[in-house]
């Protein structure tokens, strides 16, 4: 290795070690499963706000949708912005503060499964298990998204086997998620979404600087045929349309928000339900600003190709854009070895602050739901902690094989898994949220509906194309809304005391 990718192995070691070191400091502090898997609802509205988004976006933020506009232009890239966006928004706007009182009144949940559990008073246990199924399903895969994309920034920048990199990844965020639980990886998110942050803003201003002004950029790809255009998206030279069908398609990412459990953790934790309202701008400001500028970021990367300063990328490695322009700024001198570094961490870190929330989610789902609530197995706090950790471990390890596969798309994988629970879990999250005649019976059919549903559109309508070629999150989500107030409205209402116990996290003005 040359000087040049020392002094950024050195950041990034660093930066390792850090994370490491939370998990460490945590560990000492989670006495009970309730502080492991959601930090004993302490979390303040910074935090909440920035791990939240940091959680959310992923691997895909920095390398999927920067390959997405590299490769097709503006127009897919910048729609599956805007609608994740919108339901940033709405997400924080309408469900999180129901969802901080309800999971607080229905027996103070501490999973989306319990929580299910506990609104809907279900003895079965039928629909726990089938959420913490579900979350096992679909977190596996974007685990493995998430270590994916370590294993090709490691084996780029040092030119090591892809496995390798991508294994030792693995083991640093199942450290510190083992060790530190919820409060290390919420403290751990706040500090990734800064090194994004810094991440994004550095690669934006050297390319800029490097073409030599934003006219270049503009002049360059305004030549190629809907490279720029909102309705059209470049394909091998030409243009092809982006109608109002796919462009609704593409919009419905953002429903995906209501159903993500690791996001929806986050509302469930923070300390003061009237901190919510400053955690939402703060969440929004920060999710438009870094997605704006991820998609700017793949247009620029692939004018600095067609100009000569980087290799042009396809397929797959369009995703290694910001690997490539943070290998070309670290030729620049010491300043630029540096910020090199920072935007190589800040790839981990938009990898690690989801994989370890997921962990988290899918991990508590096995432990808690699986374990405690299906098989009725009643253990002490430390056997529970240790089951927890070792869940975590295991989940990991499925993750791991999954992501063997170095020609494996994050933004594809990640496309998928974000549809699962978009579908599986946003209907029943928003009835149970707010619709008071909304029963158990509706919800487990909503549940396995939205599930099945997307696997069938996936993989039997989705690939006859034409107008069938729409993402299998918008027909499978409305399928599973259909179901549930069909359902509910022909079984039996809720009892009264599920009626009084919805009334009561309604009411704004009951002090919990």
């Amino acid at each position: 290795m040359n000087s040049n990718v020392w002094g950024i192995s050195a950041i990034i070691v660093c930066y390792l070690v850090g994370m490491v070191a939370i998990g460490i400091y945590f560990m000492k502090k989670n006495s009970s499963t309730g502080d492991y898997y959601l930090g004993g609802r302490q979390l303040g509205p910074i935090v909440t706000a920035m791990s939240a988004e940091a959680s959310d976006m992923s691997s895909w933020l920095l390398m999927g949708l920067p390959g997405v506009a590299y490769l097709t232009g503006t127009a897919d890239a910048a729609w599956t912005a805007i609608g994740l966006a919108i339901g940033t928004y709405l997400n924080w706007l309408i469900v999180a503060k129901r969802l901080r009182r309800y999971s607080v009144v229905a027996g103070n949940a501490i999973t989306i499964p319990q929580f299910f559990k506990n609104r809907y008073h279900d003895k079965s246990g039928i629909l726990a298990g089938l959420s913490a199924i579900f979350i096992v399903i679909f977190f596996i895969p974007y685990t493995a998204s998430g270590f994916a994309a370590c294993g090709k920034l490691f084996s780029t920048l040092f030119g090591v086997p892809y496995f390798g990199a991508m294994l030792v990844s693995a083991i640093v965020i199942v450290a510190y998620t083992a060790l530190g639980g919820f409060s290390a990886a919420s403290t751990t998110d706040l500090i990734q979404s800064i090194v994004m942050s810094v991440a994004l803003i550095s690669v934006v201003l050297f390319g800029i600087k490097t073409l030599g002004g934003m006219d270049v950029i503009a002049s360059q790809t305004a030549s190629m045929q809907g490279y720029l255009s909102l309705t059209s998206v470049y394909n091998e030279g030409t243009a092809v349309p982006y109608g109002s069908i796919k462009i609704a398609s593409t919009l419905a990412w953002g429903l995906g928000y209501f159903g993500m459990p690791h996001v929806l953790l986050r509302f469930m934790a923070i300390s003061d339900e009237n901190k919510i309202k400053l955690s939402r701008r703060i969440a929004t400001i920060w999710v438009v600003i870094s997605m704006a500028v991820a998609v700017f970021i793949g247009i620029m990367g692939y004018t600095l190709s067609r100009q000569g300063y980087i290799d042009v990328l396809t397929g797959a490695d369009s995703e290694k854009v910001i690997i490539t322009i943070a290998t070309l700024m670290s030729k620049s001198g010491v300043l630029g070895i540096v910020l090199a570094g920072l935007i190589m961490s800040g790839i981990l870190a938009c990898t690690m602050s989801t994989a370890d929330s997921q962990l988290l989610a899918a991990s508590s789902s096995v432990s808690e739901d699986l374990l405690k609530g299906i098989l009725k197995k009643e253990v002490s706090e430390k056997t529970s902690l240790i089951i927890a950790r070792v869940t975590v471990l295991l989940i990991a390890v499925m993750g791991v094989l999954m992501a063997l596969n170095p020609e494996s798309s994050v933004f594809a994988i990640v496309s998928f898994a974000w549809a699962g629970f978009g579908a599986v879990f946003g209907p029943v999250v928003l009835l149970a949220l707010f619709w008071k005649r909304s029963n158990r019976q509706g919800a487990i059919v909503s549940m396995f509906a939205g599930g099945v549903m997307i696997f069938v559109w996936k993989y039997l309508v989705r690939p006859m194309g034409g107008a069938w070629d729409i993402y299998e999150l918008l027909p499978a989500f409305l399928v599973a809304m259909v179901l549930n107030i069909i359902v509910s409205l022909m079984t039996a209402p809720p009892e009264k005391e599920i009626v009084d116990e919805f009334e009561k996290a309604a009411d704004n003005s009951y002090n919990l």
